[in-house]
Protein backbone atom coordinates (compact mmCIF):
# COMPACT_ATOMS: atom_id res chain seq x y z
CA UNK A 1 0.00 0.00 0.00
CA UNK A 2 2.88 2.37 0.80
CA UNK A 3 4.20 1.93 -2.76
CA UNK A 4 1.32 4.03 -4.00
CA UNK A 5 -0.01 5.88 -0.99
CA UNK A 6 -1.71 8.93 -2.47
CA UNK A 7 -3.07 11.54 -0.07
CA UNK A 8 -4.47 15.06 -0.35
CA UNK A 9 -4.35 18.17 1.78
CA UNK A 10 -7.18 20.68 1.29
CA UNK A 11 -6.71 24.16 2.75
CA UNK A 12 -9.87 26.25 2.62
CA UNK A 13 -9.13 29.82 3.64
CA UNK A 14 -11.33 32.88 3.85
CA UNK A 15 -10.28 34.20 0.45
CA UNK A 16 -8.38 31.39 -1.29
CA UNK A 17 -8.20 27.61 -1.34
CA UNK A 18 -5.36 25.21 -2.05
CA UNK A 19 -5.09 21.49 -2.69
CA UNK A 20 -1.95 19.36 -2.68
CA UNK A 21 -1.69 15.78 -3.94
CA UNK A 22 1.18 13.75 -2.48
CA UNK A 23 2.51 10.27 -3.09
CA UNK A 24 4.88 8.89 -0.45
CA UNK A 25 5.95 12.34 0.84
CA UNK A 26 6.45 13.70 -2.69
CA UNK A 27 4.34 16.53 -4.09
CA UNK A 28 2.64 15.31 -7.28
CA UNK A 29 0.57 18.41 -7.99
CA UNK A 30 -1.15 21.38 -6.39
CA UNK A 31 -3.78 24.00 -7.14
CA UNK A 32 -4.69 27.45 -5.88
CA UNK A 33 -8.05 29.14 -6.48
CA UNK A 34 -10.39 31.72 -5.00
CA UNK A 35 -12.57 30.51 -2.16
CA UNK A 36 -16.20 31.00 -3.08
CA UNK A 37 -19.16 31.39 -0.77
CA UNK A 38 -19.97 27.67 -0.97
CA UNK A 39 -16.93 26.12 0.70
CA UNK A 40 -18.09 22.56 -0.06
CA UNK A 41 -18.17 23.39 -3.76
CA UNK A 42 -14.77 25.10 -3.43
CA UNK A 43 -13.30 21.95 -1.84
CA UNK A 44 -14.34 19.80 -4.80
CA UNK A 45 -13.22 22.44 -7.29
CA UNK A 46 -9.73 22.88 -5.85
CA UNK A 47 -9.23 19.12 -5.58
CA UNK A 48 -10.25 18.54 -9.20
CA UNK A 49 -7.94 21.34 -10.33
CA UNK A 50 -5.04 19.62 -8.58
CA UNK A 51 -5.91 16.27 -10.17
CA UNK A 52 -5.95 17.62 -13.72
CA UNK A 53 -3.24 16.09 -15.89
CA UNK A 54 -1.93 13.76 -13.17
CA UNK A 55 -3.59 10.55 -14.25
CA UNK A 56 -4.85 10.26 -10.67
CA UNK A 57 -8.58 10.08 -9.97
CA UNK A 58 -10.54 10.84 -6.83
CA UNK A 59 -10.86 7.13 -6.00
CA UNK A 60 -7.05 6.77 -5.95
CA UNK A 61 -6.75 9.12 -2.97
CA UNK A 62 -6.45 7.07 0.21
CA UNK A 63 -6.71 9.78 2.86
CA UNK A 64 -7.64 13.47 2.93
CA UNK A 65 -6.92 16.04 5.64
CA UNK A 66 -8.79 19.34 5.62
CA UNK A 67 -7.34 22.47 7.15
CA UNK A 68 -7.82 26.22 7.20
CA UNK A 69 -10.69 28.53 8.01
CA UNK A 70 -13.20 26.29 6.20
CA UNK A 71 -11.76 22.89 7.12
CA UNK A 72 -15.03 21.62 8.58
CA UNK A 73 -16.69 22.24 5.22
CA UNK A 74 -14.51 19.78 3.30
CA UNK A 75 -17.12 17.00 3.04
CA UNK A 76 -14.71 14.28 1.93
CA UNK A 77 -11.99 14.90 4.54
CA UNK A 78 -11.12 11.93 6.74
CA UNK A 79 -9.81 14.30 9.40
CA UNK A 80 -9.63 18.05 10.08
CA UNK A 81 -6.43 19.57 11.45
CA UNK A 82 -5.78 23.18 12.47
CA UNK A 83 -3.91 25.40 10.05
CA UNK A 84 -1.35 26.16 12.77
CA UNK A 85 -0.31 22.49 12.93
CA UNK A 86 -0.37 22.14 9.14
CA UNK A 87 1.69 25.26 8.45
CA UNK A 88 4.33 24.18 10.93
CA UNK A 89 4.51 20.74 9.32
CA UNK A 90 4.52 22.17 5.80
CA UNK A 91 7.21 24.73 6.63
CA UNK A 92 9.38 21.96 8.07
CA UNK A 93 8.92 19.95 4.84
CA UNK A 94 10.28 22.78 2.71
CA UNK A 95 12.84 24.02 5.25
CA UNK A 96 13.87 21.41 7.85
CA UNK A 97 15.63 24.11 9.88
CA UNK A 98 12.37 26.02 10.41
CA UNK A 99 11.85 27.11 14.01
CA UNK A 100 9.59 30.15 13.51
CA UNK A 101 6.75 30.28 11.00
CA UNK A 102 4.85 33.42 10.09
CA UNK A 103 1.63 32.60 8.27
CA UNK A 104 -0.02 35.69 6.82
CA UNK A 105 -3.43 34.72 5.49
CA UNK A 106 -6.50 36.53 4.27
CA UNK A 107 -8.23 37.09 7.61
CA UNK A 108 -5.61 36.39 10.25
CA UNK A 109 -1.91 36.30 10.93
CA UNK A 110 -0.24 33.57 12.97
CA UNK A 111 3.24 33.39 14.52
CA UNK A 112 4.27 29.81 15.24
CA UNK A 113 7.23 28.29 17.06
CA UNK A 114 8.04 24.72 16.09
CA UNK A 115 10.45 21.98 17.06
CA UNK A 116 13.12 20.31 14.95
CA UNK A 117 10.47 17.80 13.81
CA UNK A 118 7.92 20.44 12.78
CA UNK A 119 5.67 20.15 15.83
CA UNK A 120 4.08 23.31 17.25
CA UNK A 121 5.56 24.44 20.56
CA UNK A 122 3.90 27.88 20.82
CA UNK A 123 1.80 30.24 18.73
CA UNK A 124 0.15 33.65 18.74
CA UNK A 125 -2.58 35.11 16.53
CA UNK A 126 -3.78 38.59 15.72
CA UNK A 127 -7.10 39.33 17.37
CA UNK A 128 -10.37 40.68 16.00
CA UNK A 129 -9.11 43.14 13.39
CA UNK A 130 -8.05 42.21 9.84
CA UNK A 131 -5.13 44.65 10.05
CA UNK A 132 -1.93 42.75 9.38
CA UNK A 133 -3.60 40.30 7.00
CA UNK A 134 -4.10 39.78 3.29
CA UNK A 135 -7.52 41.39 3.54
CA UNK A 136 -5.94 44.69 4.56
CA UNK A 137 -3.77 44.62 1.44
CA UNK A 138 -6.79 43.89 -0.74
CA UNK A 139 -8.50 46.95 0.74
CA UNK A 140 -5.60 49.28 -0.03
CA UNK A 141 -5.14 47.79 -3.53
CA UNK A 142 -8.78 48.51 -4.34
CA UNK A 143 -8.57 51.98 -2.81
CA UNK A 144 -5.54 52.96 -4.90
CA UNK A 145 -6.69 50.96 -7.96
CA UNK A 146 -3.39 49.07 -8.25
CA UNK A 147 -2.84 45.33 -8.78
CA UNK A 148 -2.29 43.53 -5.49
CA UNK A 149 1.03 42.11 -6.66
CA UNK A 150 2.36 45.61 -7.41
CA UNK A 151 1.97 47.01 -3.89
CA UNK A 152 5.21 45.49 -2.56
CA UNK A 153 7.54 46.78 -5.32
CA UNK A 154 5.80 50.18 -5.34
CA UNK A 155 6.23 50.53 -1.57
CA UNK A 156 9.98 50.04 -1.97
CA UNK A 157 10.30 52.54 -4.82
CA UNK A 158 10.32 55.70 -2.70
CA UNK A 159 12.57 58.75 -2.36
CA UNK A 160 11.77 59.71 1.22
CA UNK A 161 11.05 58.01 4.49
CA UNK A 162 7.29 57.55 4.78
CA UNK A 163 5.37 59.17 7.63
CA UNK A 164 4.14 56.86 10.34
CA UNK A 165 0.60 55.66 9.97
CA UNK A 166 -0.85 55.48 13.43
CA UNK A 167 -4.07 53.52 13.02
CA UNK A 168 -4.20 49.81 13.83
CA UNK A 169 -7.62 49.37 12.24
CA UNK A 170 -8.18 48.69 8.53
CA UNK A 171 -11.10 51.11 8.33
CA UNK A 172 -9.23 53.97 9.96
CA UNK A 173 -5.99 53.14 8.13
CA UNK A 174 -7.90 53.43 4.86
CA UNK A 175 -9.10 56.91 5.84
CA UNK A 176 -5.60 57.86 6.94
CA UNK A 177 -4.13 56.70 3.63
CA UNK A 178 -6.67 58.82 1.74
CA UNK A 179 -5.87 61.85 3.89
CA UNK A 180 -2.15 61.44 3.21
CA UNK A 181 -2.75 61.11 -0.52
CA UNK A 182 -4.95 64.20 -0.64
CA UNK A 183 -2.34 66.20 1.24
CA UNK A 184 0.13 65.58 -1.57
CA UNK A 185 2.04 62.56 -0.28
CA UNK A 186 3.17 60.46 -3.30
CA UNK A 187 1.20 57.26 -3.79
CA UNK A 188 4.25 55.02 -3.38
CA UNK A 189 5.10 56.75 -0.11
CA UNK A 190 1.59 56.17 1.20
CA UNK A 191 1.86 52.51 0.26
CA UNK A 192 5.19 52.37 2.06
CA UNK A 193 3.59 53.87 5.17
CA UNK A 194 0.81 51.29 4.96
CA UNK A 195 3.30 48.42 4.66
CA UNK A 196 5.33 49.85 7.56
CA UNK A 197 2.21 49.91 9.75
CA UNK A 198 1.34 46.34 8.83
CA UNK A 199 4.86 45.15 9.61
CA UNK A 200 4.84 46.85 13.02
CA UNK A 201 1.78 44.78 13.94
CA UNK A 202 3.43 41.62 12.64
CA UNK A 203 6.57 42.27 14.67
CA UNK A 204 4.52 42.69 17.84
CA UNK A 205 2.96 39.30 17.15
CA UNK A 206 6.35 37.67 16.61
CA UNK A 207 7.64 39.17 19.85
CA UNK A 208 4.98 37.24 21.74
CA UNK A 209 6.57 33.91 20.82
CA UNK A 210 10.18 34.99 20.25
CA UNK A 211 11.85 34.65 16.86
CA UNK A 212 14.26 31.75 16.39
CA UNK A 213 16.09 30.76 13.22
CA UNK A 214 15.11 29.71 10.68
CA UNK A 215 12.20 32.05 9.93
CA UNK A 216 9.74 30.80 7.30
CA UNK A 217 7.00 33.00 5.87
CA UNK A 218 3.89 31.41 4.34
CA UNK A 219 0.56 32.66 3.04
CA UNK A 220 -0.36 35.18 0.39
CA UNK A 221 1.42 38.19 1.89
CA UNK A 222 4.69 36.25 1.58
CA UNK A 223 4.46 37.31 -2.07
CA UNK A 224 4.56 40.99 -1.07
CA UNK A 225 8.22 41.96 -1.45
CA UNK A 226 7.71 45.22 0.46
CA UNK A 227 6.35 43.48 3.55
CA UNK A 228 8.92 40.69 3.46
CA UNK A 229 11.89 43.06 3.13
CA UNK A 230 10.68 45.20 6.02
CA UNK A 231 10.32 42.14 8.22
CA UNK A 232 13.81 40.98 7.25
CA UNK A 233 15.33 44.40 7.87
CA UNK A 234 13.71 44.74 11.29
CA UNK A 235 14.77 41.26 12.39
CA UNK A 236 18.17 41.38 10.67
CA UNK A 237 17.52 37.97 9.13
CA UNK A 238 16.69 36.39 5.80
CA UNK A 239 13.26 34.81 5.59
CA UNK A 240 12.76 31.48 3.86
CA UNK A 241 9.88 31.38 1.37
CA UNK A 242 9.04 28.36 -0.77
CA UNK A 243 8.20 28.51 -4.48
CA UNK A 244 4.46 28.84 -3.71
CA UNK A 245 3.95 30.10 -0.14
CA UNK A 246 0.17 29.68 -0.30
CA UNK A 247 0.36 25.87 -0.42
CA UNK A 248 2.37 25.39 2.79
CA UNK A 249 -0.72 24.57 4.86
CA UNK A 250 -2.08 22.13 2.28
CA UNK A 251 1.33 20.43 2.05
CA UNK A 252 1.33 20.00 5.82
CA UNK A 253 -2.18 18.55 5.65
CA UNK A 254 -1.19 16.05 2.94
CA UNK A 255 1.88 15.01 4.95
CA UNK A 256 -0.24 14.45 8.05
CA UNK A 257 -2.57 12.36 5.90
CA UNK A 258 0.42 10.22 4.90
CA UNK A 259 1.06 9.47 8.57
CA UNK A 260 -2.57 8.89 9.52
CA UNK A 261 -3.60 6.46 6.79
CA UNK A 262 -1.61 3.40 7.89
CA UNK A 263 -2.96 3.86 11.41
CA UNK A 264 -6.61 4.21 10.43
CA UNK A 265 -6.76 1.98 7.39
CA UNK A 266 -9.56 4.25 6.16
CA UNK A 267 -9.75 4.63 2.39
CA UNK A 268 -10.99 8.03 1.21
CA UNK A 269 -11.61 7.13 -2.42
CA UNK A 270 -15.17 5.90 -2.09
CA UNK A 271 -16.03 8.71 0.30
CA UNK A 272 -15.02 11.37 -2.23
CA UNK A 273 -16.81 9.56 -5.03
CA UNK A 274 -20.03 9.12 -3.08
CA UNK A 275 -20.15 12.79 -2.06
Amino acid sequence: MRDRLITAGIDIGSSSAQAVIMQNDKIISFSNTNAGIDKKETAYKVLDLALQGTGISRKDIKYVVGTGYGRYQVPFANKNVTEITCHARGAHFFFPGARTVLDMGGQDCKAISCSETGKVTAFAMNEKCAAGTGRSMEVIAKLFDVPLQDIGPMSLDIKEKPPQMGSSCVVFAKSEALRMLRSGTPRNTVLAAYCDALVRRILLLLQRIGVKEDLVISGGIAKNAGVVKRIEDNLATKAHICFEPQIVGAVGAALIAQKLFPESGCDSGEKIKSD
